[in-house]
């Protein structure tokens, strides 16, 4: 590493990682103040307070990290720029392209690092919070789902599950109605319990009464047993649970899951799960979308026009992140495309970041609006 990265770098990690704390600390005073009340009162013990807060982070990450990537990246360059170094690297041969080269790096990483904590880590945090802190009661009783049904489609299979709970392989009072290819009822499984042994891939129907049909929907046979092992059914807990999930909840292994087993489900009740799955792949390259955007404007020949360019990256990161969820709303309406409405916003902004870099590398400051009053429309 040249002697000049090292100094660009360490100039510029200092403002990250003060940004990130900053943030981060902000958060939590923030939300400390707002559950302080409710820690008290459900006494709520210090390791679940602790493991809330660690079940929080990576969400937190997510959202910090591209807000404190900017104005690192602002602060820093904005800054060279003032004190005229941009210029002395600029007239000692090096191209704007090879001084921007580590931060682009470090958003690169960014994106990485995201990517990683944007898998399965992030998503949960939502549901973690829920769970941990706005149901105290439940923590302990643990009383689960009620009331749920699901339809299987493809093996004309309809399942009514009076409670279970997410995550466990038991589910008590279950009917399951068995129909053929024309919505006749051939099988109707009454069940106390169903019990799913993952290693064979079964289903235990324990005190069951088992009830056959002929195609007039007389009764033809009625069985009761103790317990009644049945093999070849593609439903699984995840799957029964899946129907009752909200998609930004889920994982990217969940979402590719929940896709899978429920592919005979509407394209529009599908929609949802498969933006999500795709936002969750292409949120994290924000972040190098807006090293771009920020490299670029936040360079300035001169002193003058320094606070417009700041103001304009910010404004277009702004306008990314409002493009980003409304390709993402119309994208769960099912309107657009799943991948469409997940990597538009990054190709737009990403394509407008090399278009300003462009400018700077030429030695040309980019079109820019008059915000502040500062020089003309277009600089010279």
């Amino acid at each position: 590493m040249r002697l000049l990265d090292r100094y660009v770098l360490r100039y510029f990690l200092q403002a990250y990682f003060y940004c990130i704390a900053a943030f981060i600390s902000i958060w939590f005073i923030f939300d400390i103040s707002d559950n302080i009340a409710t820690f008290l009162d459900a006494r709520v013990s210090r390791s679940l307070i602790a493991k809330y807060y660690l079940t929080q982070a990576p969400q937190i990450l997510v959202i910090l990290l591209p807000v404190a990537l900017l104005l690192a990246l602002l602060f820093c360059l904005g800054r060279m720029s003032r004190s005229n170094e941009i210029v002395s690297m600029l007239t000692a041969g090096v191209s704007v392209p090879r001084v921007v080269m580590p931060l682009l790096l470090v958003g690169l990483l960014t994106s990485v690092a995201s990517t990683v904590l944007n898998y399965s880590l992030a998503p949960h945090a939502e549901y973690a919070r829920k769970t941990l802190l706005d149901d105290p009661k439940s923590r302990r009783q643990q009383v689960g789902l009620l009331a749920q049904i699901f339809r299987n489609r493809t093996d004309n299979r309809t399942w009514f599950i009076q409670q279970f709970k997410p995550g466990e392989n038991l589910f008590t009072t279950v009917h399951i109605v068995q129909q053929d290819a024309n919505d006749n009822i051939v099988t109707n499984y009454i069940a106390t319990t169903a019990l799913y042994h993952p290693e064979t891939s079964s289903w235990e129907l324990q005190l069951v009464k088992v009830v056959h049909y002929d195609k007039a929907g007389n009764i033809t046979k009625m069985v009761e047993s103790a317990s009644l092992m049945i093999d070849g059914w593609s439903e699984t807990p995840f799957r029964l649970s899946s129907a009752n999930v909200r998609a930004e909840y889920l994982s990217v292994p969940e979402l590719r899951d929940y896709l899978n087993f429920n592919s005979d489900f509407p394209s529009t009740l599908l929609a949802p799960f498969a933006t999500h799955l795709q936002y969750r792949l292409a949120l994290p390259w924000t972040c190098l979308v807006i090293a771009f955007i920020a490299t670029s404007l936040g360079i300035g020949y001169s002193r003058r026009g320094i606070l417009s360019s700041v103001a304009a990256a910010i404004i277009i990161v702004f306008a990314m992140n409002f493009v980003t969820h409304l390709f993402l709303a119309l994208g769960e309406g099912s309107r657009i495309p799943d991948w469409a409405a997940a990597w538009t916003p990054n190709v737009l902004f990403g394509a407008l970041g090399l278009v300003l870099l462009y400018y700077r590398a030429t030695n040309r400051e980019p079109p820019r609006l008059n915000l502040f009053g500062e020089g003309r429309v277009f600089a010279r």
